[in-house]
């Protein structure tokens, strides 16, 4: 029971509110620490039951990505990514050598390569892109390091190739 005799707890028994000083969304004890700012942990990761696919550090891909959910990598790339409708995170501990292309990218480890998104790039403080970024919305925090031109403006998702139309009958033919 609470002041004014309110009960502490919701229909489900559940406390209405978190302990003085304690966030209600913090996670358990061991757990990463969380930043407000769109739902996502300190390296970009999605939180709540969205899906997010990792790559550990102790992971190396030779070849290309691609993908239909959000990525964080902690590992080793070295040939393509594509992930044009989802979030790409490089985590502090990756190391990518590769042209990258998603939805929105976030940077915390090192990238070697082009990096183009749809919506938005963020290089974070311990970031470090060495190549072209193209973005609607690029951040760059203090401390990052981009080398490489940068351009601003609407990103098309790359085309694919048109198939390649054969004659089938008629035409000229020899003899």
């Amino acid at each position: 029971m609470s002041l004014f005799g309110k009960s502490d707890k919701d229909e489900l028994g559940r406390p209405r509110s978190a302990p003085r000083g304690q966030d209600s969304q913090s996670p358990p004890a061991g757990g990463n620490e969380t930043s407000h700012r769109g739902g996502k942990d300190a390296a970009g990761r999605a939180r709540g039951g969205e899906d997010v696919a990792n790559i550990g550090k102790s992971i190396t891909i030779k070849g290309d990505l691609t993908g239909n959910e959000d990525l964080v990598i902690d590992g080793n790339i070295d040939g393509r990514i594509d992930l044009p409708n989802n979030q790409l995170t490089i985590g502090p501990e990756g190391k990518i050598k590769a042209d990258i292309h998603a939805k929105s990218a976030v940077v915390v480890g090192h990238v070697s390569g082009n990096v183009s998104a749809t919506e938005r790039i963020e290089v974070q403080a311990s970031g470090v892109v060495d190549g072209d970024v193209r973005a609607p919305r690029l951040v760059v925090q203090e401390g990052a390091v981009l080398n490489g031109a940068v351009e601003m403006g609407e990103v098309k998702q790359p085309a694919a190739a048109a198939p390649v139309k054969k004659a089938v009958g008629g035409g000229d033919s020899l003899p």
